[in-house]
């Protein structure tokens, strides 16, 4: 979780005193930087998320999504205000897929340049040994990171030990530098540079670009440990390692050209260049993960269509692999590789996807504030608002990177963004042109008093996202065959906007009469449904079901394009197009396809 930000000293402080900032590396500009990046780290890690934004935790669980869904209680559904939320939630989202494509690019590419500093003459070979690693990388993922998560933490551990080292060797050398932690020469470099000053802030962003991964992260570890290892390992590494770079550059600025790796002896340069690949491949497995957890939370929400799940692990729920989202990243991560060459060419379009998802948060953290923990309305506007005026200086100045590249995390966004909202809302369309299709389950059971159907053994479950109505197969069925199963079970299985629900609450069983039963499941969005599990909680609570004796009814419907009020007739052919490429029921809730029966149904939306 700390690989993201953990890596950024391959590039960051570089990438402040490039040529298309025109900042040389004078003892001034150098001390100013570090400047900047030293308070960077204590106001917007250390303060915004370590001791604001980890408190939002929703029953454990963190990341954009999750602090949605905590801005979003107590909040009527109808007002302007949730509209607003929802709309912030998603687009952060849609975000960081953005992000997921351009870190293990960057990441990957700036650790392997280091061989350049071994020998030039190595250059041609470090886009192939990229795309190797990269192939290797996300071939990978099939197998799960429970495999070499046991190698990760002391990997990670290591690096942050030797880059601290490295660092103190370079103050050691000038410790001159230390006057960087003096907030004034960060003040002075933006005051005598001016509008030069700002726009360097959007090279500077560079070093916490990591701190919306440990907010993600915050499930798998707990607020606890993360603190710790902030605190304790991972700050003093970072900060060391740039006073270090820093000091190696007041001594020769010629140095600014890759002062990473030449704060390095000679001697070490070998093993810091493995050392930092396999760094930046911990960094990118991070995000490639996160990217995972956030389209499974988006199928469990209802803004992604049923997607093929892989958990690799039996004993750990996060662990998952999604073989479209993983080889889609591939694509969209070598193609960057090889379309910007260098990391520096890279640099110039990151951060603009990272730094509008940081402000995002800064939003939502503060309705959380004010909505749930009762902070006073005054004062969290001023302490949030002063954290949003910083968010906005780190934003704004990314902006000029859209014409460098910036373009490429805000169309990957647009695209996600246009998707999850167009199936949320299809979604939404055809599960109202169903409703007025169907009728009252009491109208259905009474109905069936009056013309006394056929009973054949067995049990019929008939699926139904509605629980109010009759499944609409169900009314097909009793309507041709005139029969219905012995006993008939309607299921609807629900995601609530929590990360999990407790066992003894997932499942309520209704009895509806003449042997009919409503049973509704109740997951969270960090959970998987599994039919295994709803049927040895209905066997609890005293139904005697059995997958294998159970013939499962399903609803195939083809959604057909219209005139009809809703979206424009563009969205309404994506959203038929994903719903005819959506994992079917059978697939997804894992049901044997040999016990299922699938009833066709045209919609017009």
């Amino acid at each position: 979780m700390f690989g993201d930000i953990g890596t950024s000293p391959l590039y960051a402080f570089r990438e402040c005193f490039l040529h298309h900032h025109g900042i040389g590396p004078t003892p001034e500009n150098v001390l100013g930087i570090l400047s900047l990046i030293m308070w960077s780290f204590i106001i917007t890690i250390c303060f915004k998320y370590m001791f604001i934004v980890l408190k939002a935790d929703n029953r454990g669980e963190g990341g954009i999504l999750s602090l949605m869904s905590l801005a979003m209680k107590q909040v009527d559904k109808d007002s302007f205000r949730f509209k607003i939320i929802i709309i912030l939630g998603i687009f952060g989202a849609a975000l960081l897929y953005g992000d997921g494509v351009i870190t293990p690019a960057i990441s990957v590419l700036s650790a392997v340049e280091g061989l350049q500093i071994i020998a030039p003459n190595l250059h041609s070979l470090v886009i192939p040994i990229t795309f190797v690693i990269l192939t290797f990388l996300f071939a990978f993922q099939v197998a799960g990171t429970h495999r070499i998560g046991v190698v990760f933490g002391p990997l990670i551990l290591l690096w942050f030990f030797v880059i601290g080292g490295l660092g103190i060797a370079g103050i050691i050398q000038n410790p001159y530098v230390l006057n960087a932690i003096n907030p004034i020469y960060g003040y002075d470099f933006i005051v005598s540079n001016g509008v030069l000053g700002f726009t360097v802030l959007g090279s500077v962003v560079l070093v916490i670009t990591g701190g919306e991964a440990l907010y993600a992260d915050m499930g798998h570890f707990g607020r606890r440990p993360i603190k710790i290892a902030w605190f304790g390992v991972v700050l003093p590494g970072l900060v060391l390692n740039y006073f270090g770079q820093g000091a190696l550059v007041l001594s020769d600025a010629k140095a600014i050209q890759n002062p990473f790796y030449l704060l390095s002896p000679s001697w070490m340069l070998g093993p810091l260049v493995v050392l930092a690949t396999f760094a930046t491949v911990i960094a990118s497995q991070a995000l490639i993960s996160g990217v995972f957890s956030l389209t499974r939370q988006a199928v469990q929400l209802g803004y992604c269509p049923r997607i093929q799940i892989i958990h690799t692990s039996s004993r750990e729920i996060g662990q998952i692999y999604i073989p479209f989202i993983n080889w889609c990243l591939f694509i969209g991560v070598v193609w960057l590789v090889f379309n910007f060459e260098t990391s520096s060419r890279l640099a110039a379009a990151y951060g603009l996807a990272v730094t509008a998802t940081m402000v995002i948060t800064t939003l939502l953290a503060y309705i959380v504030a004010i909505q749930l923990w009762k902070w006073p309305k005054f004062g969290s506007i001023i302490l949030f608002g002063i954290l949003f005026l910083i968010d906005v200086a780190f934003f704004a100045p990314n902006l000029l990177k859209v014409t460098h590249g910036g373009w490429v995390p805000l169309a990957i966004g647009a695209v996600v963004y246009l998707l999850l909202t167009t199936w949320k809302k299809g979604r939404a369309i055809l599960a109202a042109a169903l409703k007025a299709r169907t009728v009252s389950i009491e109208a259905f059971l009474e109905k069936m008093k009056k013309h006394s159907p056929i009973r054949v053994p067995g049990t019929g479950i008939y699926m139904s996202s509605d629980t109010w109505g009759t499944p609409v197969p169900l009314l097909h069925n009793l309507k041709h065959n005139k029969i219905v199963h012995e006993r008939v079970i309607i299921l609807t299985i629900t995601t609530q906007e929590v990360p999990q629900i407790p066992k003894d609450e997932r499942v309520v069983v209704q009895e509806l009469g003449s042997n009919v039963f409503r049973v509704i499941a109740q997951y969270g969005f960090m959970e998987t449904p599994k039919m295994r599990h709803i049927f040895e909680a209905c066997r609890a609570k005293g139904i005697d079901l059995h997958v294998e004796e159970s013939t499962f009814v399903l609803g195939r419907e083809t959604i057909l394009a219209s005139q009809f009020p809703g979206m424009a007739i563009w969205r309404e052919r994506l959203f038929a197009f994903m719903s005819k490429n959506a994992q079917r029921p059978t697939a997804f809730f894992r049901i044997p396809p040999n016990q299922v029966i699938e009833v066709g149904i045209q919609v017009e939306i």
